[in-house]
């Protein structure tokens, strides 16, 4: 049996347990962060730093995305790529949690990788009206997508990214984005070696926008295509769970429940198991592939 199925099934029987309220979990402050998200800042990338970039068509505008480059990066050598979509904002719940809706806030790609061996980008969702970024909802879908597909070819391109393990993941909004940004056509689909949505997800709930339906979920999840998703929310997941089991669509879906009350994202800045499993579960999917035509068991979507 392969690792990352071993860790599914692990995890499988952890997040099997009871589901508490929020107010009876812990509180995430109450462990100390073991990592400090670099800020964005101006400038020509290097090892170590965080920066603002703006895609090509998008120059004079306030649409922007942040690349960091990890510390061990070295010119000449491929990097996989973490591309993260950030929650809405701004918001702010009973128990402290903030979220801005801005790229620069982003925390999940930092914590998954530590700041080493891979590239991380922050991407925004377009606003074709403000030419400027989106902080809640969408903006224009059709320009986000592009502008996600542009980004990624440019880094790849000038800065060693590995098109073949590009991982997608988001927050909240991001979260529902993984799919919703991430599976809108078979284009962009087509990119992703596997997806990390943090804190909901598409289709298990209808948030009143176009496409939020379930049957317009469903056209998107059947993009999915075997590849493996690690879906994780704080308190429980058996919504998810179940609303995925009634899809019927198959692909290796592995579940972790945080056990605290949080709505935020900066739960993988400190060093807790379910960090862990994370960053094991992303080792063995970058080595075993499910559902890219490039794996050692070739999908049959790619006959």
């Amino acid at each position: 049996m392969s690792l990352w199925i071993t860790i599914s099934l692990f995890i499988a029987m952890v997040v099997g347990s009871a589901t508490l309220s929020a107010a009876e979990l812990p509180d995430i402050s109450t462990v100390p962060k073991d990592l400090t998200t670099p800020p964005m800042t101006v400038g020509e990338p290097a090892p170590g730093r965080r920066v603002k970039q703006t895609s090509p068509g998008y120059e004079g505008t306030r649409v922007y995305h942040t690349l960091h480059l990890p510390t061990d990066w070295r010119r000449g050598e491929r990097f996989p790529i973490l591309v993260e979509y950030p929650g809405n904002g701004p918001y702010r719940n009973g128990f402290g949690d903030v979220c801005t809706g801005k790229v620069e806030y982003c925390n999940l790609g930092y914590g998954i990788s530590g700041g080493k061996g891979f590239l991380w980008i922050c991407m925004p969702f377009v606003n074709t009206e403000t030419m400027a970024n989106q902080t809640q909802w969408w903006g224009d879908v059709a320009a986000t997508v592009d502008y996600c597909r542009t980004t990624v070819r440019r880094v790849c391109e000038t800065y060693g990214g590995d098109s073949s393990s590009v991982i997608l993941t988001g927050f909240s909004r991001g979260a529902i984005a993984c799919n919703y940004i991430g599976l809108h056509d078979d284009e962009i689909a087509r990119l992703w070696l596997a997806f990390i949505p943090h804190s909901h997800y598409d289709g298990v709930k209808d948030w009143a926008y176009p496409g939020a339906d379930r049957a317009s979920a469903l056209r998107r999840l059947k993009r999915l295509k075997g590849r493996a998703s690690f879906v994780s929310h704080e308190g429980s997941v058996e919504e998810t769970r179940r609303y995925l089991a009634a899809t019927g669509v198959k692909a290796p879906f592995t579940f972790q429940v945080l056990p605290y009350r949080n709505h935020r994202d900066d739960w993988v800045l400190r060093d807790i198991p379910e960090r862990g499993r994370l960053r094991a579960w992303l080792g063995a999917v970058l080595r075993d592939r499910p559902g890219r035509c490039d794996s050692a068991t070739k999908p049959t979507a790619c006959d």
